[in-house]
Protein backbone atom coordinates (compact mmCIF):
# COMPACT_ATOMS: atom_id res chain seq x y z
CA UNK A 1 0.00 0.00 0.00
CA UNK A 2 2.92 2.36 0.69
CA UNK A 3 4.18 1.83 -2.86
CA UNK A 4 0.84 2.87 -4.38
CA UNK A 5 0.62 5.87 -2.06
CA UNK A 6 4.13 7.00 -3.01
CA UNK A 7 3.40 6.62 -6.74
CA UNK A 8 0.22 8.71 -6.42
CA UNK A 9 2.10 11.23 -4.26
CA UNK A 10 4.82 11.60 -6.92
CA UNK A 11 2.28 11.99 -9.73
CA UNK A 12 0.23 14.63 -7.92
CA UNK A 13 3.02 17.00 -6.90
CA UNK A 14 5.59 15.11 -4.87
CA UNK A 15 8.10 15.14 -7.70
CA UNK A 16 7.97 18.93 -8.03
CA UNK A 17 8.25 19.42 -4.26
CA UNK A 18 11.25 17.08 -4.22
CA UNK A 19 12.79 18.98 -7.13
CA UNK A 20 12.33 22.28 -5.27
CA UNK A 21 14.05 20.96 -2.15
CA UNK A 22 16.83 19.43 -4.27
CA UNK A 23 17.51 22.68 -6.14
CA UNK A 24 17.42 24.58 -2.85
CA UNK A 25 19.94 22.12 -1.43
CA UNK A 26 22.25 22.61 -4.42
CA UNK A 27 22.07 26.39 -4.07
CA UNK A 28 22.78 26.22 -0.35
CA UNK A 29 25.68 23.81 -0.83
CA UNK A 30 27.29 26.27 -3.24
CA UNK A 31 28.43 28.27 -0.20
CA UNK A 32 30.50 26.92 2.66
CA UNK A 33 28.18 28.38 5.28
CA UNK A 34 25.09 26.87 3.64
CA UNK A 35 26.33 23.27 3.43
CA UNK A 36 24.62 22.04 6.65
CA UNK A 37 21.36 23.62 5.50
CA UNK A 38 21.76 22.19 2.00
CA UNK A 39 22.20 18.70 3.44
CA UNK A 40 18.96 19.13 5.37
CA UNK A 41 17.25 20.18 2.12
CA UNK A 42 18.44 16.92 0.56
CA UNK A 43 16.99 15.02 3.53
CA UNK A 44 13.71 16.84 3.02
CA UNK A 45 13.81 16.06 -0.71
CA UNK A 46 14.08 12.34 0.03
CA UNK A 47 11.26 12.55 2.55
CA UNK A 48 8.99 14.51 0.23
CA UNK A 49 9.67 12.15 -2.66
CA UNK A 50 8.39 9.09 -0.78
CA UNK A 51 6.66 9.98 2.51
CA UNK A 52 4.55 6.82 2.74
CA UNK A 53 6.40 4.18 4.73
CA UNK A 54 8.90 6.54 6.37
CA UNK A 55 8.94 7.73 9.95
CA UNK A 56 10.78 10.70 11.44
CA UNK A 57 12.66 10.08 14.68
CA UNK A 58 14.69 12.26 17.00
CA UNK A 59 18.42 11.45 17.03
CA UNK A 60 19.48 11.51 20.69
CA UNK A 61 23.20 11.66 19.88
CA UNK A 62 22.91 14.85 17.88
CA UNK A 63 24.96 18.02 18.29
CA UNK A 64 23.32 19.50 21.40
CA UNK A 65 23.48 23.30 21.44
CA UNK A 66 24.70 23.45 17.85
CA UNK A 67 21.62 21.54 16.70
CA UNK A 68 19.40 23.99 18.56
CA UNK A 69 21.19 26.99 17.03
CA UNK A 70 20.98 25.55 13.51
CA UNK A 71 17.28 24.76 13.99
CA UNK A 72 16.62 28.36 15.08
CA UNK A 73 18.45 29.73 12.01
CA UNK A 74 16.54 27.25 9.81
CA UNK A 75 13.25 28.26 11.41
CA UNK A 76 13.85 31.97 10.83
CA UNK A 77 15.20 31.62 7.28
CA UNK A 78 12.51 29.47 5.72
CA UNK A 79 11.50 26.63 7.99
CA UNK A 80 8.40 28.42 9.21
CA UNK A 81 7.26 29.16 5.65
CA UNK A 82 7.84 25.56 4.63
CA UNK A 83 5.91 24.25 7.62
CA UNK A 84 3.03 26.66 6.91
CA UNK A 85 2.99 25.39 3.33
CA UNK A 86 2.55 21.82 4.58
CA UNK A 87 -0.16 22.96 7.03
CA UNK A 88 -2.14 24.68 4.26
CA UNK A 89 -1.90 21.70 1.91
CA UNK A 90 -2.73 19.31 4.73
CA UNK A 91 -5.87 21.24 5.67
CA UNK A 92 -6.97 21.56 2.03
CA UNK A 93 -6.49 17.85 1.45
CA UNK A 94 -8.19 16.94 4.74
CA UNK A 95 -11.36 18.70 3.60
CA UNK A 96 -11.84 16.03 0.95
CA UNK A 97 -12.30 12.44 2.02
CA UNK A 98 -10.10 11.07 -0.72
CA UNK A 99 -7.25 13.38 0.25
CA UNK A 100 -7.00 12.25 3.89
CA UNK A 101 -3.97 9.94 3.40
CA UNK A 102 -2.11 12.74 1.64
CA UNK A 103 -3.11 15.25 4.33
CA UNK A 104 -1.68 12.90 6.93
CA UNK A 105 1.64 12.86 5.09
CA UNK A 106 1.71 16.67 4.91
CA UNK A 107 1.08 16.86 8.65
CA UNK A 108 3.92 14.38 9.19
CA UNK A 109 6.24 16.52 7.06
CA UNK A 110 5.62 19.57 9.25
CA UNK A 111 7.88 18.18 11.98
CA UNK A 112 10.93 17.74 9.76
CA UNK A 113 10.37 20.88 7.69
CA UNK A 114 10.11 23.02 10.82
CA UNK A 115 13.28 21.78 12.56
CA UNK A 116 15.23 19.19 10.55
CA UNK A 117 18.48 19.16 12.51
CA UNK A 118 18.65 16.27 14.97
CA UNK A 119 16.05 14.19 13.11
CA UNK A 120 16.54 11.03 11.08
CA UNK A 121 14.40 9.11 8.62
CA UNK A 122 13.43 5.53 9.38
CA UNK A 123 11.75 3.15 6.92
CA UNK A 124 8.78 1.31 8.37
Amino acid sequence: MNFIGNILWIIFGGFFACLGYFIGGLVLCATVVGIPFGLQCFKLAITVLAPFGTRIEYKPSSGGCLTLLLNIVWLLCGGLATALNHIVWGVLLAITIIGLPFARQHFKLIEISLMPFGKKLVNE
